[in-house]
């Protein structure tokens, strides 16, 4: 299932969760080329730099295993 609870958002926020074995989650770093602070659109799921400013982004894919967990994405 994609993007299935629980979401994990990766920015600040409010939101509890706990993951299981099993499940998979992402850790997607964000460079910016300016200022940090950033805008949801109204689609509630993109995200974008509050100044326009560049900004790059990308992702590791992690396995909750039984003893831990294991990264499926490597560069």
């Amino acid at each position: 299932m994609y993007h299935s609870e629980p979401l994990i958002l990766h920015h600040s926020n409010e939101n509890s969760g706990r993951m299981v074995e099993g499940q998979t989650f992402t850790i997607e770093p964000i460079l910016t080329m300016e200022k940090t602070e950033c805008v949801t659109w109204e689609d509630g799921w993109t995200t974008v730099t509050a100044d326009g400013s560049w900004a790059a982004q990308f992702e590791h894919t992690i396995l909750v295993t039984k003893t831990g967990a294991e990264i499926l994405t490597k560069l």
